[in-house]
């Protein structure tokens, strides 16, 4: 029920005039739009068709954090020039095969790296740069002399054990083989305690065999009576997969061909080999997987929970679709012109969507909140429209060109990832401005929301506004002294130059690569470093591996055996010795299961009678085995079936691979297989020398002393390592490049519109406040920034300078008691319209996009509160006073 009071305060107000051109200007566009409504939504719904159909058609997303800055750089061109020199070598898939035996680990990578190969239609090479023919015949010539030699002693002493095995390659020549030892005892030639390594490895296996255990025996650990090096278990493979940049994950194709093979091939942690892809191309793939991962439910509950507070606000269902309705156009007629201006979003561009919701709902409900308030002093439709565009206009205007030009202000520096970021933001300042005056009038005047009833402001908040007006100068001067005696932790401000740390570690690539980078010896974070040729190549790498932050100096040189006649003279008397008892045409045929039977029995009756009654570990273990094998040939065959699965490939691995390394030669560079030189020659003569750092790989300032130590040396040296300091560097100068354009284009702006320099004072106090409590308190509670989340200062300047616009245009025309005004409540719920879409980042999987999201929702509460509780205070009482009421 209206009261008497209700209606005196709802008297006719006088017909608004609007001064100065643009006020005019945008009047007459909401005019025209209120009366050609029709023709505008139907031109409305074509621009979102169309838009739509091109963002879908031609959404492209670069992943590579690389590509976030500028290729005029010096840098960025060095490492063109690497890529340039080596294609082979960009845009890779990694396969990193852990086996649970060096065998499983061999076999698993000979067979995947055969089976890939047969698919040239999805695979331009397939390369192992670990292992394969040229590693395998030269695998004994790669260890140092002393060790060499040791492992010849062990195969000498070995042979009668060798040549059961070669002879019969069975559960039957397992068994006969391990007979030996009982015949050495009897001839003192030892006791069972020097073979109980040996014996303590076959009765483990058939304990857990019988057992129904995964078992994985190894034969070279066995042989040599050693646990095999860490790097004995890895093996690697790299893919060259043929990319498909049409789809959103070009890799995923191979990448999942690969995986699907080595399902096939039986590779499972289940068989003893753990299969996992890294590289360029995986790490690209999942970094789009993990953002796309719980975006679609995120977006959906996002856009209830705003519908929801645009409700709160606009009281109104009419209101509220007539505003999701206009943002929805902009969105999408800047999906499309962004995409046209930059061809592909990146990691941080991609947030221009959540910059424009954010935006562009403010505009809406600006102008919306704008209208009930005239709609409740006027009740005929078409005036109050008019009245609302006469006095939100300007305003709105200002806002949107300050908020551009901010945002524009990005376009001069080589940060790519936040200047395209900035174009596309820009542009949908404008975009959303111009939906906001257009498509919203014509959707309101179609709509027809009936009167407003009660005012729009916040009458409760009387008390505040006139404790602000009381206590004005202790609450500015207060909160400039909190401000200022913060100021000592902007030293302590940290950027976080690491792009790994913008990556989920739960995903595969992300997870694999920083297991990878705990070895020097298979760390991909490495420096590399042209040389003009392979003869100057030996002496640069020999003033690197001098620096102390270096690890490990590897070049094609590095493929050459060292000491090659000392130890091709070992091998070579070994081979002689050795080469008929290894020569597989011995092998007598396969048993049948129950000749496995009969020789288990005769193993178990032999160790049974060494040991005897003997105390000790060695005859424990040798009655322990007796007891085991006679329980496997006592057991139904499918257990023997499984001991032979386990036993015997693991035996063929290394029967074949020690007669290839028994045949090593004389190596020389020439001869190096081509597919491995070429990726340390360039077609042009250059050499390639790959620089690993010592210490954690992963740390910045491990990673800075590296980068520096090695350009001391070359000051072209790129890479990884380089490049992440790099780009720090960048963006670090791109951010005080753009925000001196920023302040400058709007504080000039703002002069032209305002006149008046302490209005344009009033308008950027507020703004540079909110920014540097949000740098304070990104200290306070740990929070680096990065290259993703470091995007909220070019926000804060957007929406930032937006909310002091309107309070500062609302004060010079005359409003009194901001705080109980209906911007308050407009600004308020913009502010939590925004706030829902950065919390919806705040939830992503993806860490960099988490880390954008807190640290917008951060300077976004700053921005409020210094709209809405420091600017006010700061403005003081208006000049003149507007009698009629809200002025804005």
């Amino acid at each position: 029920m209206i009261t008497h009071e209700d209606s005196t305060e709802k008297a006719p107000p006088p017909e608004p005039t609007a001064s100065g051109a643009i006020a005019k200007s945008i009047v007459a566009i909401v005019t025209t739009c209120r009366r050609f409504k029709w023709i505008v939504l139907a031109l409305a719904i074509v621009v979102t068709i169309v838009s739509a159909h091109y963002a879908v058609t031609h959404f492209k997303i670069n992943t590579n954090t690389n590509d976030f800055i500028s290729a005029k750089l010096k840098w960025r061109q060095n490492l063109l020039e690497l890529d340039k020199a080596f294609p082979q070598r960009k845009d890779l898939i990694l396969v990193v095969i852990d086996g649970a035996t060096p065998e499983l680990a061999e076999a698993a990578a000979r067979r995947l790296t055969d089976k890939l190969a047969t698919r040239p239609d999805l695979f331009e090479s397939v390369l192992r740069p670990d292992g394969g023919p040229y590693f395998n015949q030269n695998a004994l010539m790669f260890l140092p002399v002393p060790a060499l030699q040791r492992t010849m002693d062990g195969l000498y002493k070995a042979q009668p054990f060798l040549g059961a095995l070669v002879s019969d390659p069975s559960l039957r020549g397992i068994m006969d083989a391990f007979a030996f030892i009982n015949r050495g005892v009897r001839a003192k030639a030892g006791t069972l305690d020097d073979f109980d390594r040996p014996m303590v490895a076959l009765a483990d296996a058939f304990d857990s065999l019988l057992a129904g255990r995964p078992t994985f025996f190894s034969w070279r650990s066995l042989m040599t009576g050693e646990a095999p090096d860490p790097r004995e278990l890895r093996r690697f493979i790299e893919v060259k997969p043929r990319l498909d940049y049409a789809a959103l994950k070009p890799g995923a194709v191979p990448s999942d061909f690969i995986r699907q093979s080595a399902i096939d091939l039986g590779l499972a942690p289940a068989t003893g080999v753990k299969l996992r892809l890294t590289g360029v191309v995986p790490l690209e793939d999942e970094e789009f997987a993990t953002v796309e991962q719980g975006a679609g439910v995120n977006g959906a509950a996002t856009a209830l929970i705003v519908l929801f507070i645009i409700w709160r606000a606009l009281k109104s269902k009419r209101i509220v679709l007539a505003v999701a309705l206009s943002v929805v156009v902009g969105l999408a007629a800047t999906a499309a012109v962004g995409l046209l201006m930059v061809g592909a979003l990146n990691l941080i561009s991609v947030a221009f969507a959540v910059l424009f919701v954010g935006i562009g709902v403010d505009f809406g409900i600006q102008f919306s909140v704008r209208y009930r308030a005239e709609r409740y002093q006027e009740p005929n439709f078409d005036k109050a429209l008019k009245r609302a565009a006469a006095k939100a206009g300007r305003p709105l205007a200002l806002a949107a060109t300050a908020t551009a030009a901010g945002f524009y202000s990005f376009l001069p520096t080589d940060y790519r990832g936040v200047s395209e970021l900035g174009l596309i933001a820009g542009t949908g300042m404008f975009i959303a401005f111009f939906s906001a005056i257009t498509v919203l009038p014509a959707l309101l005047a179609l709509l027809r929301p009936p009167a407003e009833q009660e005012p729009v402001g916040y009458k409760f908040l009387a008390p505040a506004d006139d404790f602000m007006a009381r206590h004005r100068y202790a609450i500015v001067i207060g909160t400039l002294t909190v401000a200022l005696a913060g100021t000592p932790l902007l030293r302590h401000l940290h950027f976080d130059f690491n792009p790994l740390n913008l990556r989920s570690a739960k995903v595969e690539s992300v997870s694999t690569l920083l297991d990878l980078m705990q070895n020097p010896a298979t760390d991909p974070n490495t420096i590399d470093v042209l040389a003009t040729s392979l003869k100057d190549a030996e002496p640069l790498a020999a003033r690197l591996r001098s620096l102390p932050e270096v690890a490990q100096v590897t070049t094609l040189q590095s493929l050459v055996p060292d000491d090659q006649d000392e130890k091709l003279a070992i091998i070579h008397r070994a081979a002689t010795a050795l080469g008929p008892l290894l020569d597989p045409r011995r092998a007598r045929p396969a048993p049948t299961d129950a000749e496995d039977v009969a020789a288990m029995n005769r193993a178990a009756d032999s160790f049974a009678a060494t040991a005897g009654d003997a105390a000790g570990k060695g005859p424990d273990d040798a009655r322990r085995l007796a007891a085991l094998i006679r329980k496997m040939g006592a057991a139904p065959p499918n257990s023997r079936e499984a001991a032979r699965a386990a036993l015997l490939p693991g035996l063929d691995t290394m029967l074949s691979l020690l007669r290839t390394s028994l045949t090593a030669q004389k190596t020389t560079i020439a001869s190096i297989p081509p597919d491995l030189a070429h990726n340390w020659v360039s077609a042009d003569g250059r050499a390639l020398i790959a620089v690993a750092p010592s210490g954690n790989a992963n740390d910045n300032a491990t990673l800075k002393r590296f980068s520096q130590a090695v350009q001391a040396i070359d000051p072209s040296a790129t890479g990884q390592p380089i490049a992440i300091q790099e780009s720090g560097n960048t963006v670090v100068r791109a951010f005080i490049v753009a925000g001196a354009w920023a302040l400058s284009s709007i504080s000039l702006l703002l002069l032209i519109v305002l006149r008046r320099i302490t209005d344009v004072l009033l308008t950027l106090v507020p703004l540079l406040l909110a920014g540097v409590v949000t740098l304070e308190i990104t200290v306070l509670i740990g929070l680096p920034l990065n290259f993703a989340n470091i995007i909220a200062l070019p926000l804060l300047l957007g929406l930032g300078v937006a909310f002091k616009i309107y309070f500062v245009m609302a004060w010079r025309a005359g409003t009194t008691n901001l705080l109980q005004s209906s911007l308050t409540r407009a600004v308020f719920f913009s502010a939590m319209t925004t706030a829902t879409a950065f919390g919806s980042l705040w939830l992503s999987n993806h860490p960099g996009t988490s880390s954008m999201g807190k640290l917008l929702a951060l300077s976004l509460v700053c921005t409020l509160a210094a709209a809405i509780l420091f600017q006010p205070a700061l403005m003081g009482p208006p000049r003149h006073v507007n009698a009629a009421g809200e002025g804005a």
